[in-house]
C-alpha cells in the first residue's frame, strides 16, 4: 500500500482577492482551506499546507504549516516544490485551497490512471486544473532547477518530465475554484 502526502497550496498572494489569503475566506462559515483538507484529509496519510502568511491561522487546523523556499510569490510552482521538499511520502497529492468541492476520491483516481508517469493532473470537462496533481518526490531537483531558471508554467514543466491529464468526468462543480469575490458570493447563494 502506498502512502501519501497531501499539501494543501494557500502561499498566493490573493491578487484576484484584492490581496486577501484566499484559504481563509468563510464558505458556509468555514475558511476555504477547512472544506478542502476536510475532503482531503481521508484521502492521504498526512496533510501540510503551504503558507506564506498568516501561519498562525493555518496551524490551528492541527497540520504542519510549510512556506515557499523562494522569496517573492514565485507562483503554485514554489509551494510545490516546498511540499516535495517536506514530504516523508514518495507520493504527494497537491490541491488549491481555493477548490472546497474536490472528489473524495481524487487521490486513488490519480494514483489509478498514472501508469508509470511521475506526475498526473485533473483535467476535467472543460479544462486541465494542474493544482489538483499527484507529484513524486523524483522531480524535486528538476522542479528547483525550472524555478530558479524563472520558469513558473506549472503543466509544461509536468509535460516536459513525462506527466499526463487524466480525466475526471465528474460535474464540473467538482473542480470549481473560487477565485474572485463574485466566485464566493455565487457559491454562498448556491449554498
Amino acid at each position: 500500500m502506498t502512502s501519501f502526502t497531501g499539501v494543501i497550496l494557500a502561499g498566493g498572494q490573493g491578487s484576484r482577492m484584492g490581496g486577501q489569503d484566499k484559504g481563509l475566506l468563510e464558505l458556509q462559515g468555514k475558511p476555504l482551506y477547512q472544506h478542502v483538507l476536510q475532503r482531503l484529509q481521508p484521502q492521504v496519510n498526512i496533510v501540510l499546507i503551504s503558507a506564506n502568511r498568516n501561519i498562525d491561522r493555518y496551524q490551528a487546523s492541527g497540520c504542519q504549516v510549510i512556506t515557499d523556499s523562494m522569496a517573492d510569490y514565485p507562483g503554485p510552482l514554489a509551494g510545490m516544490l516546498s511540499g516535495l521538499q517536506h514530504s516523508q511520502t514518495e507520493w504527494v497529492a497537491f490541491c488549491a485551497c481555493d477548490s472546497p468541492f474536490l472528489p473524495e476520491d481524487f487521490v486513488a483516481r490519480l494514483w489509478q490512471q498514472r501508469g508509470h508517469a511521475p506526475a498526473v493532473w485533473v483535467k476535467s470537462s472543460s479544462r486541465d486544473h494542474p493544482t489538483l496533481a499527484l507529484v513524486s518526490r523524483s522531480l524535486k531537483d528538476d522542479l528547483e532547477k525550472w524555478l530558479l531558471r524563472g520558469e513558473r508554467r506549472l503543466m509544461q514543466f509536468m509535460r516536459e518530465h513525462g506527466g499526463h491529464a487524466v480525466p475526471f468526468a465528474d460535474d464540473e462543480s467538482a473542480f470549481h475554484n473560487i477565485n474572485t469575490p463574485g466566485d464566493l458570493i455565487n457559491e454562498e447563494k448556491r449554498s
